[in-house]
């Protein structure tokens, strides 16, 4: 059967049982179509880039599940349905990495960012006044 990953995220005013409610409640759903859900995180309340719904936060959950097309299919019609979830996000995969995924490790196992490099601890830097008057800097922005 083909392997997919999926991640949705539910509204930020529902507690932590009732999110994790819903990813056994979709986990169900691929079971009762042939479908079986290999691994679920709970990934918790995150703040998004932008408004969904009203909402700055939600609730992110992550499945793989190894299933056929049609369960994929119910389920995310299911969920599109479903008043909590506001955006769903399915993924065909080849295979499934093991181990966590990298929301759930530790920052400092993940080591992408690398050293300061040239840049120099901050207060070698100099003063602010060593920058010029802002005049000088031309007119900002407004947003």
């Amino acid at each position: 059967m083909p392997l997919y990953e999926h991640v949705f995220i539910s509204r930020q005013d529902l507690s932590n049982t009732q999110a994790e409610s819903l990813i056994e409640h979709f986990s169900t759903v691929l079971a009762d179509n042939g479908g079986k859900v290999v691994e679920n995180e709970y990934w918790g309340v995150k703040t998004m880039a932008y408004k969904i719904n009203k909402n700055r936060k939600g609730h992110y959950a992550y499945l793989r599940t190894d299933a056929p097309a049609s369960a994929v299919q119910e389920m995310e019609r299911l969920m599109r349905l479903h008043d909590d979830v506001m955006r769903i996000l399915t993924i065909k995969v080849d295979a499934h990495e093991e181990g966590p995924s990298v929301q759930m490790q530790k920052r400092d196992e993940r080591s992408d960012r690398g050293d300061r490099g040239d840049r120099g601890p901050r207060e070698d830097r100099g003063p602010r006044e060593d920058r010029g008057p802002r005049e000088d800097r031309g007119p900002r922005e407004r947003r």
